[in-house]
């Protein structure tokens, strides 16, 4: 039997959170108007009275380009946070596999990009409370009968994301010579119906699930590998970023804001997820 389970932050504790207060260049996708040019003199930004943050823009529903505009989820929950503190968002473009380097060499303020909580990660940067919980799932496709649990993917094809999370999910279950690397996970969950190109592809379930509301011919294969949290990363020393950053998450979610977005986009609260017996990744 499954249970639900909330996580984040409680109300109470968000209610006195909210009393209290395509290479490796990034290159510049928004400049929303807002913001004051003395808001967050306190913070170590970029750009005074901007909150500069950082996703790949290839993770659809999440972080996404459309019409020469960033669209998604964390985008959404950017805006929504840099309006609480003050500051004019300034949401950017960054490759995956390199965005850590570009958190920790200081061409953006933070990573607001479904980067997952791990031991590892969280040696280089430090992160926020978490904003969403997603499963990491495995998809194949829609014909595919011949995967139907983890194991049976040994030996196969995997595609995934380089440097995330699934990469090293995949580097468990098969050979690496037998894994391939993209820079979208929607461009690998494609590919599963190009005969002969991919087994199996592991990606968040929200993401797999996209897909498939817009057609795609894929199917999840059993129950998530394990929960990760979300969270927004920022460098070590800007301890005054991220506490103001949770302070505005805990505002959001008090608020109403955060319920508003993540139902508007995914018809449920991204903080809910069901769960019994699942690992909880690290």
């Amino acid at each position: 039997m499954k249970k639900k389970v909330l996580f984040g932050l409680s109300l109470s504790a968000a209610m006195v959170l909210a009393a209290c207060g395509g290479d490796d260049s990034a290159e510049d996708s928004g400049n929303a108007e807002g913001g004051s040019s003395e808001a967050g003199s306190e913070f170590n930004l970029l750009e005074e009275g901007q909150l500069t943050w950082a996703s790949s823009g290839l993770y659809k529903p999440f972080n996404y380009e459309e019409g020469g505009e960033l669209k998604g989820f964390d985008v959404e929950i950017g805006y929504a946070i840099a309006e609480k503190m003050g500051l004019e968002p300034n949401p950017i473009t960054t490759p995956w596999e390199t965005i850590l380097q570009g958190l920790t060499s200081n061409r953006f303020d933070a990573i607001i990009g479904s980067m997952a909580i791990t031991n590892e990660r969280a040696e280089q940067v430090n992160f926020s409370d978490p904003y969403y919980y997603s499963g990491g799932m495995i998809f194949v496709n829609e014909n595919n009968n011949d995967i139907t649990s983890p194991e049976d993917l040994e030996g196969k094809t995997i595609g995934v994301v380089a440097q995330s999370t699934y990469d090293e999910a995949a580097q468990e279950y098969t050979d690496e010579g037998n894994i391939q690397y993209y820079n979208s996970d929607v461009v690998a969950l494609n590919d599963l119906t190009i005969e002969g190109r991919l087994d199996a592809v592991i990606t968040a379930d929200v993401v797999g699930y996209e897909a498939q509301a817009q057609g795609l011919e894929i199917k999840e294969v059993g129950d998530p590998l394990w929960i990760e949290k979300a969270a927004i990363a920022v460098n070590k020393d800007d301890e005054a970023l991220l506490e103001a950053i949770n302070e505005a998450l805990a505002e959001i979610i008090e608020d109403g804001t955060y319920d508003e977005i993540s139902n508007d986009l995914f018809g449920r609260n991204l903080l809910e997820t069901e769960t019994e017996g699942i690992e909880i990744l690290e």
